[in-house]
């Protein structure tokens, strides 16, 4: 613990943690536990516009702070005038610290325009955002889970609390929007998460088709394929071998209403993937198969014995791409 952390009283903290969809929600409980350590303290999340929608609403949280990740592609001028308006409303926030959890470049220089005089990071943080640091977390490193090495910057501020809390509001029109297309389906509500972004992470579409099979010849109930639309094909494919019923909103769903559609599901199969870490923040019963990350270092949090992992001689590797892919054979439905 450091004691010029512990013994500080900020008035105006901003959370750097712009992206990606897991990596956000594996930051939450850090939100939670810094609004009981620091009930006065005016909040801010920076964040990429397109997840802005996630924290909108949170409880614990007083403002977010949105920026485009491509500000660019409007135009020039376009991208100037919104790169100058977001500066602008940084330094106008009138921060005194700031905490990068993304550990980036970007997000680093972000917390030093930020003007924050107290500026925190992780020592796990690359391409040189040190350097904006006023002071330096040790954290573990990456063979740490992203939810415990996230919370030693809690624990640096001392009082940290004995449980990590996940709170994420659901939009009341993505709730409605939902409860319309769910009206009628038979329950028990099976979401299945075919995609992935890595290819050795997709656990193929009839591994899922048959895992639904037999979940649905013992419970009945609906299978709802989620999933981006480009993992649509991925969606379709395990449905075209689901004889039960069934209902594809992959390609349908903005991140709004996904999470609104996962709050409400059952249980939640999926890859190592954002909607898998979203069921778990939303505190769905997840089952999940892993093949090339590991339960220990990205697992479901708190649900890590429900993640199942392949035992061939190369698990866990974190590779994008590979030729054999002896995981996917290997754990059967």
């Amino acid at each position: 613990m450091s004691p010029s952390l512990a013994h500080l009283t900020p008035s105006r903290i901003a959370i750097v943690k712009p992206s990606a969809l897991g990596d956000i929600l594996h930051s939450l409980p850090v939100l939670t536990a810094l609004r009981r350590r620091f009930p006065n303290a005016h909040m801010t999340w920076l964040v990429n516009r397109s997840y802005e929608v996630l924290l909108q609403g949170h409880p614990d949280l007083d403002a977010t702070l949105p920026f485009d990740r491509h500000p660019y592609r409007a135009g020039i001028v376009a991208g100037f005038r919104n790169q100058s308006a977001f500066r602008r409303n940084l330094r106008g926030a009138n921060f005194d610290l700031a905490i990068d959890l993304q550990g980036l470049f970007r997000s680093g220089l972000l917390a030093w325009l930020s003007g924050a005089k107290t500026r925190v990071g992780l020592s796990s943080a690359r391409e040189g955002s040190r350097m904006f640091y006023t002071h330096v977390i040790q954290d573990g490193g990456f063979e740490v889970h992203a939810v415990d090495r996230y919370w030693k910057v809690v624990e640096a501020f001392g009082d940290a609390p004995a449980t990590k809390s996940f709170a994420l509001p659901v939009q009341p029109e993505a709730r409605r929007w939902v409860e319309q297309r769910l009206a009628g389906l038979p329950r028990p509500w099976l979401a299945v998460g075919a995609g992935a972004r890595w290819l050795t992470k997709r656990w193929p579409p009839a591994h899922f088709a048959e895992l639904v099979r037999r979940a649905q010849g013992r419970f009945g109930g609906t299978a709802l394929l989620i999933g981006t639309p480009d993992e649509r094909p991925l969606a379709e494919d395990a449905a075209n071998l689901i004889a039960g019923p069934k209902q594809i909103f992959a390609g349908e769903t903005n991140l709004s209403q996904l999470t609104a559609l996962l709050a409400v599901s059952d249980v939640v199969v999926a890859n190592d993937t954002g909607p898998l870490h979203l069921a778990v923040a939303l505190g769905r019963p997840v089952v999940a198969p892993y093949t090339c990350t590991s339960v220990r270092k990205t697992g479901p949090y708190g649900q890590f014995h429900r993640a199942i992992e392949t035992k061939v001689w190369c698990q866990g590797r974190e590779v994008r791409t590979c030729s054999r892919l002896e995981c996917m054979a290997e754990l059967t439905p």
